[in-house]
């Protein structure tokens, strides 16, 4: 039986979702509600009149694993193959990404022979304590933050300096609370099927598909990893993903894409569910697949579901200041793909990205430029800047500048700069997390709730994770799963 399904929130989870829906024929009607008027979420790029553009939410993307090819894949159907702009391997934003330790600059380790020395941060090289790590025993836990695991494993400097700069840059959250078997569930799995994540490793179990669902790679997935990209972007920005995806959509006589259009509550009715909107109209539909975050879903479930909406409630979030700024000329002192910054340097300051290294073609035309985006907050926004509401866009350019000045040496004055505030952005998969989910995912089967979660809430907070998750939502769904 057809079923008509409506899709909550039209950030990237939700358009992907939608996408993969209407592909099948299982599906009468996709109703897209998005409670704003642009589809995309955190998915936002600036583009000048002069070319330049700038990214205000995720930028470079990696195309590895599963989820990374099943991405490129997408992009092939949308006709956007030559509007991506490829990072290789071999790029010079590839090989040097820093550190920001002690006051100064450190290149991290690109090649055998900056693992085999000793190289600064660093007291010891860590080829040491890599070769070690084949010996510590296997964790008993069914799960530990990743500061934990990677101490016990290679160490407390590794994980002090290394994974502790990795855990900002990536989840802008503190590596003391964020859980290894979900946000590195390659490591945590390596280790317990293995051992060791270094055997883990060298039997290639890291890069094995853990998802559900198969991904046959695309010509243009193939020639990604034939010519060894390490990320890509698009040449009108990333935001031109969703606003391909959303165009789409709207060609497609099943799908109906509603903006502007918030929902009030989802209420049980035989057969699916009655959503009521907030100017007073009512929509049934048979499913529901929730894209938005989850603590948006837990104020729309009914008081029936109060203990799954204490669940959703209980996924934390953490918010991020970014700063884009644009200079005259070339004046980083290093060349790379950006700088990240441990906690025990500066709580507040997450790192740095090089934007224009990785995408020149983002500058804009004529007289060269820099372009930088400085970010900051995360776990520790409240401590550092206070309530993200109350936060003056020139605390945070002053904050950047000094940053700049003092890590990088820039002294001039910026000739564009832009800072927002991106509230709640990131979801933080604290330890606990998969008991969570299968907690959650359990009540909703055993109650018989036709209902889906996908988003970044859940199972990756990457671009490609997203999509992937809209995927495994919709095909799920459809039964193509």
């Amino acid at each position: 039986m057809q079923k008509a399904v409506a899709v909550l929130g039209g950030g990237i989870g939700g358009l992907s979702a939608c996408y993969y829906l209407s592909k099948s024929s299982q599906v009468s009607k996709v109703v897209l509600l998005e409670a704003t008027g642009r589809c995309g979420g955190w998915l936002r790029s600036t583009r000048r009149e002069d070319g330049a553009v700038f990214e205000h939410g995720p930028r470079g993307v990696r195309p590895f694993g599963p989820a990374g090819q099943n991405t490129l894949n997408m992009l092939s159907e949308l006709g956007l193959e030559r509007e991506i702009l490829a990072v290789p391997h071999d790029h010079v934003a590839s090989k040097n990404r820093f550190l920001y330790v002690n006051g100064q600059l450190h290149r991290m380790p690109s090649s055998l022979s900056g693992v085999v020395h000793t190289v600064p941060p660093f007291s010891r090289p860590i080829i040491l304590s890599v070769l070690k790590e084949v010996l510590v025993s296997k964790g008993k836990q069914e799960d530990e933050c990743v500061h934990a695991f990677v101490s016990r494993r290679l160490g407390s400097e590794l994980a002090d300096i290394a994974i502790d700069s990795v855990c900002r840059g990536v989840f802008a959250g503190d590596s003391r609370q964020l859980s290894v078997r979900s946000c590195f569930h390659s490591l945590y799995s390596a280790e317990q099927a293995w051992g060791s994540v270094l055997l883990g490793m060298l039997m290639g179990k890291l890069m094995g598909s853990e998802k559900g669902l198969p991904v046959v790679p695309s010509e243009l997935a193939q020639r990604a990893q034939k010519e060894r990209w390490a990320q890509w972007s698009l040449r009108r920005g990333m935001q031109a993903l969703p606003e391909t995806l959303h165009e789409v959509l709207r060609g497609k006589e099943r799908v109906e894409v509603h903006q502007n259009t918030p929902v009030k509550s989802l209420s049980r009715k035989p057969g699916g569910w009655e959503i009521k909107l907030e100017d007073g109209a009512t929509l049934k539909v048979d499913h529901v697949i929730s894209a938005v975050p989850a603590s948006a879903l837990a104020l729309l479930l009914p008081p029936a579901a109060h203990s799954l909406s204490e669940q959703l409630r209980a996924i934390p979030t953490v918010t991020v200041a970014m700063v884009n700024l644009e200079f005259e000329g070339s004046v980083l002192p290093v060349k790379g793909f950006g700088h990240l910054v441990p906690s025990s340097e500066d709580l507040g300051l997450l790192g740095v990205v090089y934007d224009s290294v990785p995408f020149p073609q983002h500058n804009r035309r004529g007289d060269p430029t820099t372009r930088l985006t400085v970010m900051m907050g995360g776990a520790w926004f409240e401590e550092t800047f206070g309530h993200p509401g109350e936060v003056k866009e020139q605390v945070l350019l002053d904050r950047a500048s000094r940053v700049l000045r003092s890590h990088l040496g820039i002294t001039a004055t910026p000739s564009w700069s832009k800072a927002a505030v991106l509230k709640n952005c990131i979801p933080q998969y604290h330890v606990g997390h998969w008991k969570r989910l299968e907690m959650m995912r359990r009540y909703i089967s055993d109650h018989g709730l036709p209902l889906t979660l996908t988003g970044a809430s859940y199972d990756g907070v990457s671009v490609s994770d997203v999509i992937f998750s809209g995927r495994v939502a919709a095909e799920c769904l459809t039964g193509k799963a």
